[in-house]
């Protein structure tokens, strides 16, 4: 895996699931420390970087919901996002 993708990958989920639930740079951050969003980017980055921003976020959202209990459920965006 090519490190830099990977980490510009990162940045991309982070960055969108910021923008749909409507979030602070360190609020996003810091859902995706506490639930290790990051490493579950990293182990599944050959499936997840070739859909959509919206199906990201929400693969993201069944992430945390089915692995630590949390985590709304994203189907549509916000307005403007």
């Amino acid at each position: 895996m090519n490190a830099d993708k990977i980490l510009a990958f990162k940045t991309f989920c982070l960055e969108s699931y910021k923008t749909v639930h409507g979030l602070t740079g360190k609020a996003a951050l810091d859902v995706f420390q506490e639930h290790r969003v990051f490493d579950y980017i990293t182990s599944y980055y050959d499936v997840l970087h070739s859909n959509g921003r919206l199906h990201i976020v929400n693969d993201i959202d069944d992430y945390i919901s089915h692995n630590k209990n949390a985590g709304p459920k994203v189907r549509q965006p916000r307005p403007g996002a």
